[in-house]
């Protein structure tokens, strides 16, 4: 019987909505005989606050930079209906050697005009490109934007900084654009025409802010540090056959996996009958990530007589894209209404494939999900998991190897059962339909917790390791016999472009490289930094890149491993901080870095306790004594969500009961120093505390997520100086690490 739907399903596919005829006032001039068509007259462009009320040429000589000076753009349109070309003009905003954090302004302003026609762009150097409010009927075609605002990054290959978090819950007031910068921001406007644009090297490519109606086709937006496409207030829209791959931040293979909120596709605050059909969603954050809004909870003030009722991100049609490789969920979908989700790839998500906490009526089918959850948090992983789930159907689908197939459950959430939302809707975990999906190779099949009335119905399960994990509250009723077909919803498609499968060489998480300004984009080349304490190591993504010692040789040893990338190490001879330089050439690169390495012997004591530090710190400082004792080169754990057993330090530690929470490290080292003046910087989750001889460098004695601390030291005279590093973790992710660093 499975054999015959998955063959329905796949006979359906096919079965899409042509894209509808254009109409002649849409048609390009390439469409138009040659003999129809009138050159445009040419308009130089030298300086800010050029207005255009015509169609014509933009001309701009070759390496000018036009800033923004008063901020209300450098070009603006002025007239209904003009086509401007931009072909062989590069508008640009800063100098190429400005850091893409200091780049401000908008290149083109557009306000209040409609069925405005703009091709050809190529922006570079705003903090914005193009901003176009009160905008119907806009075309946006062939059009380039590269080296554009970017936030950056201080987060690291060995540990997370939670400032990089975004925060994509305000909007009205237009935060996302004056916060975090985009190619192209639109605003308030319907009919409006993106297609072939190319979004490199930024934060964010596309934001619609109640924009609705309108398409977006043949785009790529990837290799971004936000979002590649973010709606706001916005709906039904086509977004078909795009890239918007490798839109992320937060994430360093192996190490963390967080994601902090940036996404491939944003939508938020009430984006409803959205079509997002056959695109490639790949290595972002999440894929796409869906909240219903805080106006919608009820946590921010709704107009008199605002219904929460069934409001939500509802009735959107998400099929056959690929969101895979995520570095959280390949789809977050909260708080919403009869969504489908269909014929969809969902592979190698990190925490799930779909998180649908508090979502309903939706309708789950068609889709592969694969691998997903290998790095998840707690219970939260696999291929669905809905908190809340309340009617939603998970049908013909097929699961295999990963950590949880299907997790449904409910649980006490005080907070959010007290909003408008919650009092309006259901919030049970009840209801819910899983029929005729193959399940092969899991970890477990179903997961629930005080779920009721669960239907599973004949489902495959072939090789899952276990097949039900239920409590008492949510015994499932299983059943077969009752084959029931489905019919694929019909969309339109848009664009000729098969973004798909379009990158495979870069399948994996491992594909997700950061750099301080966002994803690399596995094209240019690039040295990466990865300072250890006792080493320093540079990865070489450059072929032909080679590393020679300028200063320090005596001091520091050079080794090189080659590979994809070529790894070269920097390691102390001697004890003490030595100072080094390195250059880096071949492959595209001729760079020089300065850096210091620290050769120091650590004698680590890691303990579980009972007595919260925070309040008795002798108590706990006495259950160190029945701790076991590491010896390590450097002070670098990043212990994750696991514990000092996750890591290699040593037999005593590995055949210990240390768990992942509640365990405590105290560090010391003796550190012969030169005069002069150093910093130390320690990043850790939880608590820390860092004294230098006697004297504390720097102190954070809190229950805290990865945080960066700094402290300075001051030596006057050669001495050996004893570093004594305190550290306790409560729960959850657990990090501690500590960097020398001179500083003249």
């Amino acid at each position: 019987m499975l054999a015959f739907v998955l063959a329905f399903v796949v006979s359906t596919v096919a079965s899409v909505v042509a894209p509808p005829a254009v109409s002649p006032s849409a048609v390009s001039p390439s469409a138009v005989s040659p003999s129809a068509v009138q050159p445009l007259p040419k308009v130089v462009v030298t300086s800010d606050d050029t207005r255009i009320d015509k169609s014509c040429r933009i001309v701009i000589e070759e390496g000018a930079v036009i800033p923004d000076t008063n901020g209300d753009g450098v070009i603006h349109i002025v007239a209904d209906g003009i086509t401007v070309d931009f072909r062989g003009a590069v508008l640009r905003g800063g100098a190429p050697d400005t850091n893409p954090d200091q780049l401000a302004g908008i290149g083109i302003r557009l306000s209040g005009h409609s069925k405005v026609v703009l091709r050809n762009l190529d922006v570079r150097g705003y903090k914005v490109g193009l901003y176009a409010t009160h905008a119907d009927g806009l075309l946006l075609d062939r059009a380039k934007f590269r080296d554009n605002f970017r936030q950056r990054l201080k987060s690291t290959p060995k540990a997370e900084d939670a400032s990089d978090w975004l925060s994509p819950h305000y909007n009205d007031n237009n935060e996302w654009m004056e916060r975090y910068g985009a190619a192209v921001s639109i605003e308030e406007s319907k009919g409006v025409t993106l297609r072939r644009l190319e979004v490199r090297r930024g934060q964010n490519g596309i934001l619609f802010d109640r924009v609705t109606k309108s398409q977006v086709y043949n785009c790529d937006c990837s290799f971004l540090s936000g979002w590649g496409l973010a709606l706001w207030r916005s709906s039904e829209n086509l977004i078909t056959r795009n890239a918007f791959d490798f839109c992320v931040r937060g994430y360093s293979h192996g190490v963390y996996n967080r994601g902090q909120d940036s996404a491939g596709i944003l939508m938020f605050e009430q984006c409803n009958k959205n079509t997002i059909a056959e695109n490639s969603i790949t290595h972002g954050g999440d894929g796409i990530f869906a909240f219903a809004g805080r106006e919608a909870l009820g946590e921010a003030k709704a107009p008199e007589g605002f219904d929460h009722t069934r409001v939500g991100n509802n009735d959107n049609i998400i099929i056959q894209n690929d969101v895979s490789y995520a570095a959280a969920h390949g789809i977050e979908s909260t708080f919403s209404f009869g969504n489908q989700i269909v014929i969809n790839t969902v592979i190698g998500n990190a925490i799930c494939g779909i998180w649908g906490g508090y979502s309903q009526d939706m309708f789950i089918a068609g889709n592969r999900f694969e691998r997903n959850g290998d790095a998840g948090y707690g219970l939260e992983r696999g291929g669905v998991n809905i908190e809340h789930s309340v009617n939603n159907v998970i049908h013909d689908n097929k699961f295999v190897g990963n950590a949880c197939g299907v997790h449904l459950w409910w649980d006490a959430d005080e907070a959010l059962s007290k909003t408008p939302w919650a009092r309006a809707n259901s919030t049970a975990c009840e209801k819910n339909r899983l029929s005729f999906n193959w399940f092969e190779g899991d970890k477990v099949a179903l997961q629930l917790r005080h779920a009721k009335e669960t239907d599973f119905a004949d489902n495959q399960l072939i090789g899952v390791e276990t097949e039900f994990a239920v409590d008492d509250d949510s015994k499932p009723n299983v059943r077969t016999g009752t084959l029931i077909g489905w019919t694929q919803p019909t969309y339109e498609v848009m664009g000729r472009a098969k973004p798909k499968g379009a990158r495979p060489h870069l399948e994996g998480r491992h594909s997700i490289i950061m750099t301080e300004w966002g994803p690399w984009d596995h094209e240019s080349p690039l040295v990466r930094v990865v300072p250890a304490g006792a080493e320093t190591r540079y990865d070489l993504f450059a072929d032909g890149a080679v590393a020679t010692l300028v200063s320090g040789g005596s001091e520091v040893t050079l080794n090189t491993e080659p590979g994809k990338p070529t790894v070269v190490r920097v390691r102390a001879r001697k004890p003490g901080a030595h100072r080094y330089r390195l250059k880096i050439s071949g492959g595209g690169l001729d760079q020089e870095y300065a850096g210091v390495v620290v050769s120091a012997e650590w004698s680590v004591t890691l303990f579980p306790w009972t007595v919260d530090p925070r309040e008795d710190l002798e108590g706990w400082r006495a259950e160190s004594k029945a701790g076991v004792t590491a010896e390590l080169a450097s002070l670098d754990l990043t212990f994750a969500m696991g514990g000092p057993r996750d890591l290699d330090l040593g037999d005593a530690v590995a055949t210990s009961t240390l768990g992942a929470d509640r365990f405590g490290t105290i560090a010391t080292t003796t550190l012969p120093l030169q005069p002069g003046r150093y910093r130390v910087v320690t990043r850790s989750d939880d608590g820390i505390r860092v004294t230098a001889d006697e004297t504390v460098l720097l102190e954070d004695w809190t229950w805290h997520g990865p945080t960066v601390r700094e402290g300075e030291l001051v030596i006057d005279k050669p001495r050996d100086v004893h570093f004594r590093v305190e550290h306790f973790e409560i729960d959850g992710y657990a990090l501690l690490t500590f960097e020398f660093i001179p500083v003249d």
